[in-house]
């Protein structure tokens, strides 16, 4: 069991839960002011995305410029997580496959990382792939992860890895091997994604059993399957993360906010008789100095 637990609160994602609940961050302003009532509610990590005004997801690099000025400039004590996700969305035409269909985003590795060659935030995550996520195809090869390893490496930014099924994590095992990766590189094990790996504790602990020796992780579920993962996570050894990417309930039809989301993961964390890490004391076990 993880005994002392680094806590993320994923504030917006870049899914459609803007058209189901009223008050999904979209504004850099509101993600900021997401991120921050996170922290103070007593995560470490704030992991974001950007959206238009109008909810609809983004990869715009003065959005991502704008929402960590707000936080930084706020003085908070957050760890910044800037996602690389976006970017990779194949949607097969409905008369030929070879052509990128209406809803596609498919942009280089470059493109997709230029963000944090700019903003350099502490933590990004690299999204691996490929694999189908609903009706769509997220596109990441191999050759696009080792150049966009190669990209963030030389920023200096400590590389979350988002692994979506078993064999994400053997392809960070070799982008570790080849020297692409810090060997401090976290990994998020990212479950109940549909089609990647589904919410069980079996899927979780082979998962686990597949990573680097001495690795910092963490899990998360989706949905309802959220304080079920990341009670599993924690007693499996891992970190943990909540938000409103994830779960947009805090209970039965009752739309949440990060801070409610977060407050209960506290609880939750300290009732299995774990600490909920400061920032600082994150830093300290990620090994990253600020």
């Amino acid at each position: 069991m993880n005994r002392d637990v680094i806590l993320t609160c994923a504030v917006t994602g870049s899914g459609d839960s803007h058209l189901k609940h009223p008050n999904v961050p979209s504004t850099p302003q509101q993600i900021a002011d997401a991120a921050i009532a996170a922290a103070k509610a007593g995560a470490a990590v704030a992991h974001i995305h950007v959206r238009e005004a109008d909810g609809t997801p983004s990869r715009r690099l003065e959005l991502y410029e704008e929402t960590v000025d707000l936080i930084r400039q706020s003085g908070t004590d957050v760890i910044i997580n800037l996602t690389t996700g976006m970017g990779g969305d194949y949607v097969e035409h409905p008369d030929d496959p070879t052509v990128f269909g209406p809803g596609s985003d498919m942009v280089s590795p470059a493109e997709r990382v230029k963000h944090i060659e700019k903003i350099k935030p502490e933590i990004c995550t690299l999204d691996c792939g490929s694999f189908n996520y609903k009706a769509t195809t997220y596109l990441s090869t191999y050759a696009m992860l080792q150049e966009s390893a190669r990209r963030i490496s030389a920023t200096g930014v400590l590389v979350e890895i988002e692994a979506f099924e078993l064999g994400h994590i053997w392809q960070a095992k070799e982008l570790i091997k080849e020297g692409l990766l810090s060997e401090k590189t976290i990994f998020q094990l990212c479950m109940g994604i549909p089609y990647g790996a589904e919410a069980t504790v079996d899927n979780l602990v082979a998962m686990r059993n597949a990573l680097p020796q001495g690795a910092n992780w963490g899990a998360f579920g989706i949905g309802r399957e959220q304080y079920p993962m990341l009670a599993q996570a924690i007693i499996a050894g891992g970190n943990a993360r909540v938000g409103l990417e994830d779960n947009i309930y805090i209970s039965k039809g009752e739309f949440a906010t990060n801070e409610q989301l977060v407050e209960k993961a506290v609880r939750l964390i300290r009732d299995l008789g774990a600490n909920v890490l400061s920032p600082a004391e994150a830093r300290k076990k990620l090994g990253i100095l600020k």
